[in-house]
């Protein structure tokens, strides 16, 4: 499951609408898409109920402290509209499970100075610094005839991130989230300026959403325009099919679903994921937080402990001692 958050702390740069765009082009392609609203005016929320239903499907999803709602099966593509001054344990929180970052940001001092304050922090997170998840900025409401879109790209340079371009300010955008649609939804000729303007951001968001097929995955594997090669080949009677170890039951905070591990967006109730050993391990942990080594308990066999004081290191019973 792909992860888009847009992040910035400054209000009103843009946010919810870049989130519902996104969201909308997304589901458009035939994808089960949710739109994720972790802003407490729940713009993008607000939105989708006005969306109609004839529309291409987006799924809603908040998150707050009283409900608390799982990310139905079959959502392949996730867009999370996080609320301003985001920061501290709640902005690594959604870093932790974004693929990708998109930063909106107008052009204006103080857009472009808590811009560079929250990229500052984001850069103190160890999944941006690797490059497991992506950061790029994209210009707010630019007008074209200003030399706004150049002073964009050279901040955003400076930050040594990636521009991707400008969105222009016009009520086009006003109109079609009134009316619960996107320029996605409206006929090409009319959106056409937008849409070419929008042509950078989705041609790197393609990658990420919809990555290309390994060449060795035999899960959906590419037939053959020859007909003999598309035959299906018998199995050799004389190989054995090889015994792969059972997958580890074990649940990481990676494997937990998308609401249970982004918890609530309120700072008293978000809590650290704890992971635990199932019974029976060779590793728990113990009460201070380190792990101990534990013996594997059978209903068949006794434990043999190992005890310094006998010659092959083994603890003998008193029952087979001599004289016991």
């Amino acid at each position: 499951m792909s992860v888009i958050a847009v992040i910035n702390r400054k209000g009103g740069s843009g946010k919810s609408t870049l989130a519902a765009h996104i969201a909308a082009w997304v589901a458009r392609r035939g994808s089960s898409v949710m739109l994720g609203d972790l802003d407490f005016q729940q713009s993008a929320r607000a939105w989708l109920k006005r969306r109609d239903a004839s529309l291409p499907t987006i799924t809603p999803w908040a998150a707050d402290q009283k409900n608390m709602l799982r990310v139905p099966t079959g959502i392949t593509h996730v867009v999370l509209d996080t609320p301003g001054g985001l920061r501290g344990f709640e902005l690594a929180k959604v870093v932790m499970f974004a693929d990708a970052i998109i930063m909106p940001v107008c052009n204006s001092m103080f857009d472009r100075e808590s811009t560079t304050a929250c990229h500052a922090e984001l850069m103190t997170l160890p999944r941006i610094t690797s490059g497991r998840c992506r950061l790029v900025t994209m210009g707010m409401r630019i007008d074209g005839r200003t030399s706004a879109a150049k002073t964009l790209s050279e901040w955003s340079k400076g930050l040594g991130v990636p521009f991707l371009g400008t969105l222009r300010e016009t009520q086009l955008y006003v109109r079609s989230l009134e009316r619960g649609i996107t320029i996605f939804d409206l006929p090409p000729a009319i959106a056409a300026t937008d849409l070419q303007q929008w042509g950078p951001l989705l041609e790197w968001l393609e990658p990420l959403l919809y990555p290309a097929q390994a060449a060795n995955d035999a899960a959906q594997a590419t037939k053959s325009d020859n007909p003999q090669m598309n035959r299906p080949v018998a199995a050799s009677p004389a190989k054995l099919p090889v015994q792969r170890p059972a997958p580890s039951v074990v649940t990481t905070a990676r494997t937990l679903p998308l609401a249970q591990r982004l918890g609530s967006s309120l700072a008293g109730s978000l809590k650290p994921a704890q992971e635990s050993m199932l019974h029976g391990s060779r590793l728990s942990i113990n009460g201070t937080g380190r792990l101990r080594s534990t013996p594997v308990v059978s209903n068949d066999k006794p434990v043999m402990t190992r005890n310094v004081n006998s010659p092959d290191g083994l603890q003998i019973s008193q029952f087979l001692k001599r004289g016991g």
